[in-house]
């Protein structure tokens, strides 16, 4: 019998377990919308109506995220594919595994355009911010092409993918043809680094003085946080974190240090083995070297990644392990134990917990104090003793998230939700639609500027729309704080394009059928 190109994508997607589809709805996806609408939701897939494509991406990154499973999102042909950009990109820059789907013009008419209504080259557009990208010319090559885009989006250093599905393709008959579980076309679990080079990093490790684990989002992608916390009590060393991968091990450990603080970096430095897991030691991560790091010369570096090319991008190893991060640490563990008994942790320790202590305290400080208008750091103390340790914090924002990083602790994995490498503004409410999608028993809260708020501030209908009960804190200093500050510093208040009106966003929430409070 035959059906659509879209009732045919719908099946390879619920064959994948995909719950949510988020998107705008257009002409050229239509076939798709019913397809969700007739079967789909008989298989707990929906389609979330958002006001933007770049919110739809954001809702579908933060849900791979929180979730652990692909996000997918859907925009219709020239601006709905343009305008999908700017919330793939982020995914991108982090490692996120999105499907993201576009609809094209006819085929007769596309690649190259001959001066048709919204043309675009999305195939070359989406490139750049996409692991891999595709045009499916046929219906007879859906079911080959999404499985081979989940195969490329899953597999490595998860990212974003991209097909582009031209109109003749979703609306032409395709043959009803069986379509295969994920474990017939892609593998469900890691490869393992080399035994040898694994049994020479746990001797390098168990026979170190001051071990140390630095731990990026490639822990969290692989959901390797028990493997990584077993091993770092065992060997009694300090954790340190990428910004992305805050949660991995709860931030009042013992072992645990705030990333980029001073007690970390003097760790960083002090550390003579340092075991670098699911990171490239990228910006944040002072590249890797001195004076974040210490001399790579003198300090011992093993690395765990399953991308080669992550590989010593930034800083040399003396040992590579090639490998997914959660099944190389099962194995580094077994040779670990196999060498002695499990070590206490080093006074040192104790000497970077009062470091810390020391650091945090004026912003402590500052976090008790009345002054009107409140404090950005009050707000903050506030709203993370307000909310249980398991509750999903999502930030967006410049200066917004430097104060939410200095007292905003993070405790369980996954419930830190920041576009941290592309510092991307905007995502913040449509990450916090996405992450309570992902997990709706979790209590979901955002800490935005106002800034980056009235990005897609829209939002709050979808939010209200799709009864998804989460809180944003909006912090208004009705301008671009960050900036500035920057142009009193550097151009003596020479300030211009900072400034914005005085908005009443508790006004608008209300608008939007939501709920809305004005603090002072």
């Amino acid at each position: 019998m035959a059906i659509s190109g879209g009732e045919l994508l719908v099946k390879c997607l619920i064959q994948e377990g995909v719950k949510y589809v988020f998107g705008i709805p257009g002409a050229q996806l239509l076939p798709i919308l019913d397809a969700i609408k007739r079967f789909g939701e008989r298989y707990g897939m929906r389609f979330v109506n958002c006001r933007h494509e770049q919110a739809a991406a954001s809702m579908a990154d933060a849900y791979a995220r929180v979730s652990g499973e692909i996000g997918v999102c859907m925009g219709t042909v020239g601006p709905g594919g343009a305008d999908l950009v700017p919330g793939v990109y982020p995914a991108f820059a982090d490692g996120v595994p999105l499907l993201v789907i576009t609809a094209q013009n006819q085929t007769w008419r596309s690649y190259p355009d001959r001066g048709s209504m919204q043309a675009l080259d999305q195939y070359h557009l989406l490139k750049p911010i996409t692991k891999w990208s595709a045009v499916v010319y046929s219906t007879r090559r859906i079911p080959e092409l999404v499985q081979r885009a989940i195969r490329v989006a899953l597999s490595g250093r998860p990212g974003p993918v991209h097909l582009d599905l031209p109109v003749d393709v979703i609306f032409g008959d395709a043959e009803e043809v069986e379509v295969y579980p994920p474990h017939r076309y892609r593998a469900t679990k890691g490869p393992v680094a080399n035994l040898e080079l694994v049994r020479e990093a746990a001797k390098m490790l168990y026979n170190a003085e001051r071990p140390l684990i630095h731990a990026g989002s490639g822990v969290l992608r692989a959901r390797a946080w028990e493997e990584l916390r077993e091993l770092a009590e065992y060997l009694g060393a300090i954790v340190t974190t990428s910004m992305a991968a805050r949660g991995v091990m709860p931030e009042d450990h013992p072992q645990v240090l705030i990333p980029g603080g001073p007690a970390a970096i003097k760790a960083q430095n002090d550390a003579d083995v340092v075991l670098l897991v699911g990171t490239r030691l990228g910006d944040l991560d002072f590249w890797g070297r001195p004076p974040g790091w210490g001399n790579p010369e003198e300090q011992r570096t093993i690395q765990i990644d399953v991308e080669a090319e992550m590989i010593a991008l930034n800083r040399p190893v003396d040992i590579a392990l090639l490998g997914d991060a959660k099944e190389t640490l099962k194995v580094l563990i077994e040779e670990v134990k196999r060498l002695g008994e499990k070590k206490g942790l080093s006074e040192s320790v104790k000497e970077y917990r009062k470091i810390q202590e020391e650091w945090l305290s004026e912003f402590r400080r500052l976090a008790e104090s009345n002054e009107k208008p409140i404090h950005p750091l009050r707000v903050i103390k506030e709203v993370r003793e307000f909310y249980p340790r398991d509750a999903i914090c999502c930030v967006d924002g410049g200066n917004t998230a430097v104060w939410a990083y200095y007292l905003n602790r993070i405790y369980e994995p996954n419930t830190f939700v920041w576009a941290a490498d592309s510092g991307h503004l905007g995502t913040g409410l449509p990450y916090a639609i996405g992450a309570k999608l992902a997990k709706p028993d979790k209590q979901v809260y955002l800490i935005a500027g106002d800034g980056a708020f009235g990005l897609n501030i829209q939002e709050l209908e979808t939010a209200s729309r799709e009864n998804v009960k989460i809180t944003a804190v909006v912090m208004n200093d009705v301008c671009s704080g960050m900036i500035t500050g920057m142009q009193k510093v550097l151009f003596e208040k020479g300030y211009i394009g900072v400034d914005f009106s005085q908005v009443a966003y508790d006004k608008v929430a209300k608008a939007m059928t939501s709920f809305g409070i004005r603090a002072y």
